[in-house]
């Protein structure tokens, strides 16, 4: 199947202040963020793209469109609600500084599965939400424009999390040792077998070596891992 970009949202005004922004409207991003938005636009300028979609919040609108402009194709990003942030029900818009004196916090640290928040959503139904939601899309652009379709989706810390999560094979307790920081991108290529995660929480450099190499019309023989870890992708000065 196709591969996806895992972006999360540049940081915004809420993660600066310590607030658990959650659904809030007009959470935008802030300065840092905006130049964390421009520079994940540039890593990806060099990659053609198949669709890019985004959370309806506009902090990930924010950063879809900034990504867009970079791209030389200028694509529309649209939205997804199965992308949205975790509803945090009555801990939304509190500072984290006091969330981290409640009870439940321990479970979100240590047994996220049995974590409903009140008011809210459970963390399990967030987490089917968000990887159904990338996977019925990954499909989709799949069945679109071929095997070798690459896309971004945009989206926020915990729902990246859990996506990466379950594309590792991991029990949901275990998703609060990956880190997605503002700004990152991470890769999950969804072949037929299981998915394959090529990169998480990366910062810095060009993802062109995304872009598909093989001669137009001649079909991509199915993902394997390579026994040994097998030779990589080009360096960026060795393709023609």
């Amino acid at each position: 199947m196709a591969t996806v970009i895992l972006v999360r949202h540049g940081r915004s005004t809420a993660n600066v202040s310590g607030t658990l922004a959650g659904r809030m409207p007009d959470v935008h991003l802030d300065e840092v963020g905006t130049e964390q938005a421009a520079r994940v636009g540039d890593r990806i300028a060099g990659v053609p793209l198949a669709g890019l979609v985004t959370s309806p919040l506009e902090r990930c609108r924010e950063t879809a469109q900034a990504i867009g402009r970079a791209h030389p194709a200028r694509p529309r990003a649209r939205t997804d609600r199965g992308l949205l942030e975790c509803d945090y029900g009555d801990w939304q818009g509190r500072p984290l500084k006091e969330l981290t004196k409640e009870k439940l916090w321990k479970s979100v640290q240590g047994q996220p599965s049995r974590v409903g928040f009140p008011g809210g959503e459970t963390l399990p139904e967030m987490q089917a939400r968000t990887v159904a939601a990338v996977r019925r899309r990954d499909a989709e652009l799949e069945a679109e424009h071929g095997p070798d379709a690459v896309w971004v989706a945009v989206s926020h810390g915990d729902p990246l999390k859990s996506v990466l999560a379950d594309a590792l094979g991991m029990h949901l307790d275990l998703f609060q040792r990956l880190h997605v920081d503002p700004g990152s991108v991470s890769v999950v290529h969804y072949a037929a077998t299981h998915p394959y995660v090529l990169a998480m929480n990366s910062h810095e450099g060009d993802l062109s070596w995304l872009a598909p190499k093989r001669p137009r019309g001649r079909r991509r023989a199915p993902r394997e891992a390579e026994v040994g870890g097998g030779a990589g992708p080009q360096a960026p000065s060795a393709r023609s």
